[in-house]
């Protein structure tokens, strides 16, 4: 035991970084955040009540586009107070627990995340190509154990990760390249082999977020195809202009995710930067961006959303 404790150094903390250099600036650093979380967290609470309260947005469009609430606002509840606790108060440390448990969230949610926007594609694809069947096959009771099921996944392939992560010794540099804990960064701090959560890490990535991916581009391939073969040009732009806020969500999704996995796993001598900017964008846009998006796209939503707020 005694021979255990003294090799290297063995933290009891992680140490989160906002962005290197900048110390002297992080006051109006979090204002942006600030903001960012306050509109992210009324637009997305608008949303919900919106769906929640009106009886005619009960539909699966719309259900799927509470889920993606749902998921946005867990994620902001799970990294903006770490962000906040870097900018506005230097507070950089967190413990392993903490860190695991964050990581968890974060990355669980991600996941959930994905599968939605997988769900809209199909949502999406049904309604174009099969309109004659759309109620018969997105029946509100399939659409919740679609839910269900795909937020099952999510927790379930993620939770051996920082299960995994509770066994190591952590005896190297504790500093993170972020002011929350990814799964990529944590594990390479450990004093062990780490190759199983190399492994098992790339794998869900890629039988999860990548299979998602591939199957949302296929139901678009094939959602163009059906549209380009039976419509008009102006039936074709209202079809396509149906799809429009969907695909700026998978886009805002999709972009910064692939983007910050290959940095991490293949981009160790560049610039911390990127990588840093990155992080907050594959955070804190998609449940910026995603109320404003579906709000100006959607003109049932839209009139709603007035509505309440001319009252």
């Amino acid at each position: 035991m005694s021979a255990l404790n003294g090799t290297k150094f063995n933290s009891a903390v992680f140490l989160l970084t906002g962005i290197p250099g900048q110390e002297d600036i992080y006051l109006w650093c979090s204002i942006p955040f600030c903001l960012a979380y306050v509109i992210s967290l009324v637009g997305n609470s608008v949303i919900l009540f919106i769906i929640k309260t009106d009886l005619s947005l009960h539909e699966p469009m719309y259900i799927f586009l509470s889920m993606l609430a749902i998921t946005d606002l867990g994620l902001l509840i799970s990294t903006i107070p770490t962000i906040l606790g870097v900018f506005l108060f230097n507070y950089r440390e967190i413990s392993h627990s903490a860190c695991f448990a964050q990581m968890f969230f974060i990355q669980s949610l991600q996941l959930i995340e994905s599968s939605i926007l997988l769900l809209m594609a199909y949502d999406r694809f049904v309604a174009i190509c099969n309109p004659l069947r759309y109620a018969s096959i997105l029946t509100l009771r399939r659409v919740t154990k679609l839910g269900i099921v795909f937020a099952l996944r999510g927790v379930g392939v993620i939770f051996p990760l920082p299960a995994l992560l509770t066994r190591y010794r952590y005896c190297r540099a504790n500093v993170l390249s972020h002011s929350y804990c990814l799964h990529m960064e944590v594990m390479n701090m450990a004093c062990a082999d780490i190759s199983v959560n190399n492994i098992y890490g790339l794998i869900i990535t890629v039988v999860t977020v990548g299979l998602d991916a591939l199957l949302i581009f296929i139901s678009y391939v094939m959602i163009l195809r059906t549209v380009l073969s039976i419509a008009s040009h102006s039936e074709f732009l209202v079809a396509l202009n149906t799809c429009v806020s969907h695909l700026c969500a998978v886009l805002l999704f999709y972009t910064p995710e692939f983007s910050l996995t290959l940095i991490h796993r293949f981009g160790k001598g560049s610039s911390h930067l990127p990588q840093i900017i990155l992080g907050y964008i594959y955070l804190l846009v998609p449940p910026l961006m995603n109320p404003i998006v579906y709000s100006v796209k959607s003109k049932q939503l839209r009139a709603r959303i007035i509505r309440v707020f001319v009252k």
